[in-house]
């Protein structure tokens, strides 16, 4: 039978102790969103965020500008946040206008405070496998697994992906689990057959139902990272339906191998989890400076 890695049975499990941690401190915790423009997906990711913050304990800044806001105003902004010693930690809300420099934005962010982990500190500390943010997304999945007592180290681990945000990190994060991994992309000329060969398979493609049961077999563990919006087959003239899918296909491969996550309520919910694990992190390395 196989088992469904419900993301969101292990974030209500760890969240309660996240809380009791966080109770304990002498301050409060406090993130800082910056938000760019009013795009609704964006919109729906930070009220997840508040929703948790609220249940846990913490506390959200929620900074808004709008969609010409210039480059200048935003890192002036950061460099406040940074200086502000009752702020923890700082994301900035992805994705933005492609008139402002992302990277030159998110390299303002002190790398203590970075806990979406994209500053290039954070990069190189994750790289040398020492003591520093992990991107959420990566280290979401690794919570996961490590819930459902799913052994890593020394596995065959296939990443389809290879994204700054996700793909990228979750290679090195296994890497540093001593995992053998591979990474596979538009280049890779058989993924096919790649796909085949994992012990674990990871799907950040952002291809809605790129995976299908001729890419896995029997055995495997599948961990689904894509979350992408699609026109029901049901639907009238007058309503659009649509649905949020992964980039695996569940209904074909779920009957197949031993784990998968489902999309929605797999990483999504292990994704936020690691955000405000990250956040207590950032309080901590800031407590002991």
């Amino acid at each position: 039978m196989t088992i469904l890695l419900d993301g969101k049975i292990v974030r209500d499990s760890v969240a309660g102790e996240l809380k009791n941690k966080i109770l304990g401190l002498e301050k409060k915790l406090k993130l800082a969103i910056l938000q760019v423009g009013n795009k609704e997906e964006s919109n729906k990711y930070i009220e997840q965020k508040k929703l948790f913050a609220e249940k846990i304990g913490a506390e959200v800044i929620h900074v808004r500008f709008s969609e010409d806001v210039s480059q200048e105003k935003i890192c002036a902004e950061i460099q406040k946040l940074n200086g502000d010693a009752s702020v923890h930690g700082i994301i900035v809300q992805l994705p933005l206008p492609e008139t402002l420099d992302k990277n030159l934005i998110i390299q303002n962010i002190d790398p203590i405070k970075d806990v979406d982990g994209l500053t290039s500190a954070n990069t190189k500390l994750l790289w040398k496998n020492e003591k520093g943010h992990v991107p959420a997304t990566a280290r979401g999945i690794l919570t996961l697994l490590d819930y459902y007592k799913i052994e890593i180290k020394g596995k065959k681990v296939v990443v389809v992906g290879r994204s700054q945000l996700v793909g990228k990190p979750v290679a090195l994060s296994f890497l540093n689990r001593d995992a053998i991994v591979i990474v596979c992309h538009r280049g890779t000329s058989s993924i096919m057959s790649e796909t085949k060969q994992a012990d674990i398979l990871v799907v950040a493609a952002g291809n809605p139902e790129f995976i299908t049961k001729d890419f896995v077999r029997e055995g495997q563990v599948v961990v689904d990272v894509g979350i992408n919006v699609k026109k029901s087959e049901h639907q009238s003239e007058e309503i659009l339906h649509k649905k949020v899918v992964g980039d695996v296909n569940f209904a074909e491969v779920s009957p197949i191998v031993s784990a998968i996550s489902p999309v929605p309520g797999g990483v999504g919910p292990m994704t936020v989890l690691s955000l405000f694990q990250n956040l207590l992190d950032a309080y901590i390395m800031i407590e002991e400076k």
